[in-house]
Parts: C-alpha cells; structure tokens; sequence
C-alpha cells in the first residue's frame, strides 16, 4: 500500500462512521462536525430513535440517517448501523461526544495493518467521567471475558472499534437485547478473527446517560456465555462454518 493510498484511507473515503441516538440534539452537530474535521471523506450513519430534532439535525448535516421508532433497543439499532454502512471499514462511535475522533486515525490505521477488529479501551485508567461502580464492573467484565472466553481485552463494553465489513457480514451476532458490544468484541476473538485493542481517552457525556445497568449486566454475561471456550458445540459450529466460506471463497 503506497502512502498516496494511505493518506486517502485516512481521510475516510474507505470508512463508514456508525451511531445510535436516542434524543442527543444537544451533542449531535459537535460529533459530527469533529468527524468531518478528522475524516471529511466519510460516510456518516445515524440511526436514531429520538423524539427531539436529532435526525433533523444529522440530515441538514449531511449524515445518512435511518429513523427507527419507535425505538427497538440498543441491540437492534447498532445492527440497523452496522449493516446500514456501505463502506469497508465500519466505525463506531457514540452521539454524546465521550470518545476522542482524532483516534479514528489510529482505527484506520491499525486495520490497514491488516486487523479485522480494532478497539478503543477506556480503561487504561480510570476515566474521570466514568462513575467508580462503572469502572470496577467494566474492568471485572474484561477479567470474565479472559476466564469464560479466553478473550483478552481491558473493555469489552467500549463504544469505539472499526470493524471489517466482511467480519460483520461473515460474523452470527444475535442483535437482540442490550450489551451488543460485549458479543461483536468477544466472538470474533475467541473465534480466531485478527484483533487489536489501544487505549483512548474517555470524556464527560453531554446529556442524560440512557445504561440500564441492572439489564446492560445481565446480558454482559448472557453474551460472554455464548462464546465460552468450554462445553461449546454452538461456537464449534460456526467455526465451521466460517472455515467453509474461507475456502469457498478461496476456490
């Protein structure tokens, strides 16, 4: 890859960036803006629930946006985005301005690396705008992703990852319910897909948190459990089947 084709990747014309909203018009216009100032050559996806002017806003700003309402849950919406986008390279954010844009070039860059999955930790300290019961049970989620899965990752729960479209098309994640995330970070891990993890910074929301924790918990560990490494006859399966679409694709 010569470094004409690099500096276009890196100003997006390869990349999709995703997001959910539900009700963030007060944070909307600043994200997108940023991402246009890191990758003004992306493709920008939101698919919103909102009852406030948030996909109005996104489509005078240019933004492709699929209206889900009523609102289906995290689950469903992050499918709707992730499936929605078009281009290679598929990143994900969130609408309420916690994660640093100017790391979409370190995602970018790392998959031109050849990764099929990057993430962004939060958790290379605590963050200040992560409340302390949130830190202690993302960091416990990360030591049961290791001790269920065999996964090794510091936050399965982060927002921010780039995915290689063909993962995501290739990959049996069950979009309902919450903690999404956890599946689309542990199961390709644990089924032998090509993963990297770097550390980012983790700001103050703007808004109202929307985390059900008590259901956001309960699914964590609904989704660690359906890619552990033990007693697993589902995750055997589509190994296999994974194995088969490799080789027919070879052929």
């Amino acid at each position: 890859m010569n470094d004409k084709t690099t500096d276009l990747q890196l100003t997006g014309q390869s990349s999709s960036v995703v997001m959910i909203s539900l009700n963030e018009e007060r944070a909307i216009a600043r994200v997108v803006n940023d991402i246009r100032r890191v990758v003004p050559d992306a493709e920008i996806v939101v698919v919103d629930s909102s009852s406030d002017r948030t996909a109005e806003i996104a489509t005078e700003l240019g933004c492709v946006v699929v209206k889900q309402f009523p609102p289906k849950g995290y689950g469903m919406a992050m499918d709707k985005a992730l499936t929605t986008a078009s281009r290679d390279i598929v990143i994900t954010l969130d609408c309420d301005d916690t994660y640093p844009v100017e790391s979409i070039h370190e995602l970018i860059r790392k998959m031109n690396e050849g990764y099929d999955l990057v993430s962004g930790s939060r958790l290379g300290h605590r963050p200040d705008a992560m409340p302390f019961p949130n830190y202690l049970a993302n960091m416990l989620f990360g030591i049961l992703a290791g001790a269920i899965c065999g996964v090794r990752s510091t936050d399965v729960h982060t927002g921010m990852r780039a995915y290689r479209k063909s993962l995501i098309k290739s990959f049996p994640y069950k979009p309902e319910g919450p903690a999404l995330p956890v599946e689309l970070q542990v199961g390709p891990a644990a089924l032998g897909f090509k993963c990297y993890e770097f550390f980012i910074d983790y700001k103050p929301r703007i808004g109202e948190s929307k985390l059900e924790k008590w259901s956001s918990t309960v699914w964590t560990i609904k989704r660690l459990w359906r890619w552990r490494f033990f007693f697993n006859p589902e995750k055997a399966t589509v190994k296999k089947q994974l194995a088969a679409q490799l080789t027919g694709a070879v052929k």
